[in-house]
Order: structure tokens, then sequence, then C-alpha cells
């Protein structure tokens, strides 16, 4: 699984691609829609627009995003599975993309058969962080203050099914700890609710906390990664704080 969550992290998929259209040589010859099926300002969408400015200077046709959140990614990525396989309709998928047919009773597509794999184009570690007005600075304190105050504490995440999310409950199971899940529809949220101490504990991805860490109105706690990174050296590996397991996502 641990691999399968890397594999995937940050597909950026295409709607199955149309052989003629390709053959006829003039592809594209109008707009291409990239659909992100998360919130503005999330990883994910910070990643497809990025890619989206990339494509459209290549192309020489526009790549414009179309956010569409819901369902933990599946309302973004059934609406492109239903789109015409024609090329011009193109969806960025983070790891809930494989994960999510195991969580639900139904959905809407199927992440094998119904998409073409374009390319991986970028992996991000996760990162714990806390309201200042938590008094754990390590996991271990964390841990800690948790236990002794046992359901009186709820953390933030960013999409159900997503490794932040997973990760999360992945470390209550392994510490028994009774924290209570807030899910929201985008890490931006997540990292707002935090940060005004309404869910004072929060699993996210790295790039939408870095800013908030740096300037204080969080505390980054660990990242979720084999390895510091530069953008926050300081912050220590949940490895090095001894609790193995990180992902990416």
């Amino acid at each position: 699984m641990r691999q399968l969550l890397l594999r995937f992290a940050f597909m950026l998929t295409a709607a199955l691609t149309s052989g003629a259209v390709c053959a006829q040589g003039n592809y594209p010859d109008h707009k291409i829609r990239m659909i992100v099926p998360f919130a503005a300002g999330g990883p994910t969408d910070v990643i497809g627009r990025l890619v989206a400015e990339r494509l459209s200077d290549v192309l020489g046709q526009q790549v414009y995003v179309e956010n569409l959140p819901g369902a933990g990614g599946n309302l973004g990525v059934e609406t492109a599975k239903r789109a015409a396989p024609d090329g011009y309709t193109i969806v960025v998928v983070s790891t809930g993309f494989i994960i999510n047919p195991s969580m639900y009773t139904t959905i809407g597509y199927d992440p094998l058969k119904d998409f073409a794999p374009i390319s991986l184009v970028a992996a991000s570690p996760n990162v714990v962080m806390v309201h200042p007005s938590v008094p754990a600075k390590t996991l271990k304190e964390l841990v800690d203050f948790v236990k002794a105050n046992p359901g009186k504490y709820s953390y933030a995440q960013p999409s159900t099914g997503s490794t932040p999310h997973l990760a999360a409950e992945q470390f209550k199971q392994k510490f028994d700890l009774d924290l209570v899940m807030v899910p929201f529809n985008g890490a931006p949220l997540a990292v707002n609710s935090t940060m005004g101490g309404h869910a004072p504990i929060a699993f996210t991805a790295l790039p939408p906390a870095i800013g908030n860490i740096k300037d204080g109105s969080v505390r980054g706690i660990a990242i979720l990664a084999k390895a510091r990174v530069a953008a926050l050296p300081d912050l220590p590996t949940n490895g090095e704080e001894g609790v193995p397991g990180g992902k990416r996502q």
C-alpha cells in the first residue's frame, strides 16, 4: 500500500484519448480543460495550475483549471470520466484516486480502466501541526497531551481518504488516542481551522501549511517523511521523533 501511495501521488491523468484526434496532427486546436477535484489553494490545485501554465505555453492552446471539490475527489474524477475521450479533458489526482474505490460502497469510476495515465508530476510530504495554544512541541508530547485529555481534542484533515487522513488515523491507532476527526473540503480550510483554534491539531500536505508554520500562526510538530525539507530545515521528521512510517501526499 505504501508503494501504491507513492506511485499514484499527484498523478496527472487524462480521460482516454481518441487515437484519431492525435493521428490527424491538429491536436490541440482549442482550449483544454484541466479538472482539479479539490478546492482551490490546496497542493493538488497549486501543482495543477503550474502544470496547466506550462502546458499552455508548450501546446499553444490555453489549458484552464476547473476546481470541482467534493466526496474526497470523487466528484471531479467522475466528471472527468463522463467527458468525451478526445484529449480535451484531463484531471489531476492525488492518492485518493486509487484509495477511494476501497473506501466507498459505490463509486462512479474505475481508476485502472476508465483513465489513461500521463505522468507522475510531484510528491509532497505531509506535516503535523498544532495551534500555538497546544503545549506539545514534539510528537511524543502531542501523544502525552491527547492521552491526558481523551475525547477533548480534534484534528483537521483535508480530504477523507487522503494520505494526511490515513496518516492521522494510523497515528491514532498506534498510540490508542481518543482524538476526534474533523474532515474538510481542502487543505486551506483544514489549516485555517487549526490556525483559528477550532480543530487545534491538523494533518495536511506540507505546501499549504508552510507559510503558516513560518509565521508562527501554527506550530509545526513533524514532517511525515524520511528526510527534512529545505523549506523548513528545523522541523524534524517523524522518524527523528521516534514515530516511523512517514507518507507522502
